[in-house]
């Protein structure tokens, strides 16, 4: 045998190995699939079915023909309530200085930059409104975060074909796609190995990755543990939406297996397997450990974590009990009302056409005619609805409540039973309390993703990647930096949560109120004044900028320029600002590791000429 054969076969040994642990998982995780789905039929309002006792979804069958059976779908808007707060409660990522140092605080501004950047370029916020959504229904979603090397701007021409700079990828992965080698595992740190199996056109794979595949056709079901669909039905279909990639041409399951570093091997691995052939092999492709190691690029956003669970549960488990009480009580009610309305009929056996009255009814100015000497038809009294109907679906509307942690005032715009000032804010205060486990759980996901995302730009941006930021009194800034620069593992993370335009201003009046932007002698600096002017939409002030920023603007940009040469002071400089600026950046670790004798004697001289300046406009008003 030939080292070619050899090879060939090692690589099928592989492909065959890599399918077998796919269905091993795929197999391991058939129970929990059964509640993504029956989750999704009841969101999109298909809530008369069950899991069978074999798995998968089936119809339940009406007891009898006349029964009522609508429904009154109270999970998909506590859904959209919940998923309208929790985007509301959503962090903007903020990297704060991990010391007071310059170089700490500029890669601080220069990383917020780039999460705010990238957030933009790549549409972040619609994939986390994806993943969001994912979350919330089945309890679990995923982040991939990975680079693409076709991203971002075109920088160059190589051989005819473009060259692009690279840009961060990420995107969001719904759990069907997701499969660890242990379901006991809490989250992706303790799983030893992961598969991300997703359908795609061969076409897809044959660009990539340049093997031509036959391709089948890939059913919605195809990533489950489910062969044929239950009933005769497809239960993905019946969820009204597409919940699975569904390829209806050439396509195959890609398999992605990440295995963690080990002693063995200690750059992890990575194999690629599709319609029975190796794809690829080769080590973890991202250094996005928190210390620089070879990690899997996912990670895990929760609604409501289980212990002992990999996949967390979702609000809708607990919903669905009290959504077919509450289907049962309002048909029930329906029915009864209908007998009311409608009537029941006793009839004497013989005595009229009872086919058709049935076919026909009692329609106004009908005429009867009965047998004579028999008994007339007549309705049955059915009494009233009993209250214990109305009592019954009032406390199930309250269990909603209770259950999802979405108060009244959240659905409608006019609470039925508060009305004081004080409990509206009260419901809306116990609303954020609720929801504070899954906020955080939402808050965790994204921190993660932010320090990935700048892991992956130091890994892969290169010594010159260009960035545009805007900066104070919306001047744009253009930035050259290196990827050396960003120090993520040293950056602390700080959520700016979002809130409306009027909280601000509450906030601003209050504060202003309080005395708290006053300076000594009670006066509002023009930095302020500008601010809230600003925040309260007059724009037309915007000309009346504060003076102190520029300078300070100004002064950093002197601190730059002394380095490689001299600099002398202009007359309209704000001198006591420019020397404070100067004398903090002589103070700084930035300045110490590159302090000489020379330099220094260049800053020394420069702040003398600021002082001496200020010395003399300062005998000038003494004059």
């Amino acid at each position: 045998m030939t080292e070619t054969e050899k090879e060939e076969r090692r690589r099928e040994k592989i492909a065959a190995e890599v399918t077998e642990d796919f269905e091993r998982r795929r197999e391991a995780r058939r129970s929990v699939e059964s509640g993504w789905l029956l989750n999704m039929n009841f969101f999109s309002g298909n809530q008369y079915c069950d899991i069978s006792p074999a798995g998968g979804i089936v119809e339940e069958d009406k007891r009898f023909y006349w029964q009522s059976r609508r429904v009154f779908n109270h999970i998909a808007p506590t859904i959209d309530s919940r998923i309208a707060k929790l985007t509301n409660m959503r962090p903007r990522l903020r990297v704060k200085p991990f010391s007071d140092e310059e170089a700490d605080v500029n890669a601080a501004k220069l990383s917020t930059g780039i999460l705010d950047y990238v957030r933009e370029r790549i549409r972040l916020d619609e994939t986390e409104a994806k993943a969001l959504l994912w979350s919330e229904t089945c309890g679990c979603a995923f982040y991939k975060i990975t680079w693409d090397r076709d991203g971002g701007r075109q920088v160059a021409v190589d051989g005819g074909l473009p060259v692009y700079e690279g840009e961060v990828s990420v995107t969001a992965v719904p759990p069907f796609e997701i499969f660890p080698d242990r379901m006991g595992a809490e989250n992706i740190e303790e799983l030893q190995s992961l598969i991300h199996a997703q359908a795609v056109p061969v076409a897809y794979i044959e660009e990539k990755f340049g093997v031509v595949l036959k391709g089948r056709k890939i059913t919605e079901l195809a990533l489950t543990g489910y062969s044929e669909p239950s009933n005769g039905k497809n239960p993905a279909l019946q969820t009204g939406g597409s919940h699975l990639p569904e390829q209806e041409g050439d396509s195959e399951i890609l398999i992605e297996r990440y295995s963690r570093p080990s002693a063995k091997e200690p750059d992890g691995r990575l194999e690629i397997v599709a319609g029975g052939k190796l794809l690829y092999l080769g080590p973890l492709p991202y250094l996005n450990g928190e210390r620089g190691e070879r990690r899997f690029p996912f990670v895990k956003q929760d609604c409501l974590r289980l212990p002992g669970a990999f996949f967390s549960g979702s609000i809708v488990d607990r919903l669905i009990p009290i959504q077919r009480a509450y289907n049962a009580v309002r048909n029930r009610k329906h029915e009864f009302l209908n007998r009311i309305s409608m009537g029941v009929l006793t009839v004497e056996d013989g005595s009229v056409d009872a086919d058709e009255l049935a076919e026909e009814g009692l329609s106004p100015g009908k005429v009867l005619i009965y047998r004579q000497g028999g008994k007339p038809p007549e309705m049955l009294d059915c009494g009233s609805v009993p209250v214990e109907f109305a009592a019954e679906e009032e406390w199930l509307e309250r269990e909603f409540v209770v259950v999802s942690g979405i108060s009244d005032l959240s659905q409608n715009s006019t609470p039925s039973r508060v009305t004081s000032a004080s409990g509206l804010q009260l419901l809306l205060s116990q609303d954020e309390l609720r929801l504070a486990a899954t906020a955080e759980n939402v808050s965790d996901a994204l921190r993660e993703t932010g320090r990935q995302i700048l892991r992956l730009y130091r890994q892969f941006a290169g010594s010159a990647r260009l960035l545009t930021l805007t900066g104070k009194n919306k001047k744009t800034q253009v930035y050259y930096f290196n990827a050396a620069d960003l120090a993520a593992n040293d950056i602390l993370f700080k959520s700016e949560e979002k809130d409306t335009p009027l909280e601000r201003r509450e906030t601003l009046m209050k504060l202003l109120e309080a005395g708290i932007l006053t300076g000594k002698d009670g006066t509002l600096s023009e930095e302020n004044r500008t601010r809230i002017l600003e925040e309260f939409g007059f724009e037309n002030y915007e000309n009346s900028q504060d003076l102190s920023a520029l300078h300070r603007t100004k002064a950093g940009e002197e601190n730059l320029r002394l380095k490689s040469e001299d600099v002398s002071p202009d007359v309209y400089d704000d001198h006591a600002l420019h020397v404070a600026e100067h004398v903090r950046f002589l103070l700084s670790e930035e300045f110490k590791k590159i302090e000489s004798g020379e330099l220094k004697q260049r800053y020394v001289s420069h702040i003398a000429e600021h002082k001496k300046m200020l010395r003399e406009q300062e005998a000038e008003k003494n004059q």
